[in-house]
């Protein structure tokens, strides 16, 4: 395409606010590329006010980034009294308005009263009708989100959740125990948790069972608890199980689980979305060490849950 098309192409997109990204970023200087490729200005976002700013979180618009790949440029503003990390799903709607993937970012460790901007990469996006909204967005105190942090939490302990499994109502979600420290981590028993809502406030009327047999016996036999003991790099790992049943009541979804890993240990905040319907019943199986983890160097150790990115401070 001649360079004069693709300009009128990207004029096009700023009527109309598309997400694709068009021209070049010169890597060295930081501007364009000064060989005859056009210029894609950042432009401004479009959607309902409820859907560009959400829970601290503004899309401010489209940047084009040092690649021909669109991203969202968007702002956090922490309001608590403490350091907070955030992490922000996104959806990009094609011009039917059907949601065709949900980018995600992390910005760990928001200062109080502080704003930060950031950019989350959109991909391919799909038409030049497609738009950009926030999605959910979930916060966390930052000494308490070693699920997101970069740095390991000064425990030497590091808890993650997995994405999960439903199978016909059945759900299960792995718990996941590393030690990303120098010394070594013994446990025993079940981790205790404490659910909360939106809010991250405590959620009451559910039971948290030891054991996930009176949930299902799906899984086999149950193990017993047994202590644990992990070296440098070595994980363990404990499965959450419900069943997604509604009958008569509110159903209750639960976004965050405060995890106590052993008497006394601090805390720390995960992301399991739990939908447990109205069953009002949470099993927890116990920490058994992870037989096929190998010691990683603990430099080597980034946050967050199997195969997400590393988060972003937002500087």
């Amino acid at each position: 395409m001649r360079p004069a098309t693709l300009l009128a192409v990207c004029a096009l997109a700023a009527s109309t606010v598309l997400v694709a990204g068009c021209g070049s970023q010169d890597a060295a200087s930081g501007s364009r590329a000064a060989s005859g490729s056009p210029t894609c200005a950042s432009r401004p976002p479009v959607g309902e006010p409820a859907e560009l700013k959400r829970d601290g979180v503004t899309i401010l618009g489209q940047d084009c980034g040092p690649s021909a790949g669109a991203r969202t440029k968007f702002q956090i503003t922490n309001a608590e009294t403490e350091p907070f990390s955030y992490t922000v799903s996104f959806q990009v709607l094609n011009g039917a308005g059907e949601v065709v993937s949900n980018p995600r970012r992390t910005v760990a460790s928001v200062p109080p009263g502080r704003t930060v901007q950031d950019t989350v990469p959109l991909g391919d996006v799909p038409d030049a009708g497609a738009r950009v909204r926030i999605g959910k967005v979930r916060a966390i105190p930052a000494d308490e989100a070693s699920e997101t942090s970069a740095k390991c939490p000064p425990s030497g302990m590091r808890v993650t959740t997995d994405e999960g499994d439903a199978a016909m109502g059945l759900r299960v979600v792995g718990m996941h125990l590393t030690n990303c420290g120098t010394g070594v981590v013994r446990t025993d028993g079940y981790p205790r948790l404490q659910l909360l809502d939106e809010g991250r406030r405590p959620v009451t009327g559910v039971r948290i069972l030891d054991g996930t047999g009176a949930i299902s016996p799906a899984g086999g036999p149950e193990t017993p608890p047994r202590p644990v003991t992990l070296r440098p790099g070595e994980t363990a790992s404990a499965s959450l199980m419900w069943r997604n049943t509604t009958e008569s009541g509110t159903p209750v979804n639960i976004p965050y689980v405060r995890v106590t890993v052993k008497p006394g240990s601090p805390t720390a905040i995960v992301t399991p979305e739990l939908d447990l319907g109205t069953t009002g019943r949470l099993g927890v199986g116990p920490w058994t060490k992870d037989q096929a983890a190998r010691p990683t160097p603990t430099d080597s150790l980034g946050g967050g849950r199997p195969g997400r990115p590393s988060p972003s401070t937002g500087e």
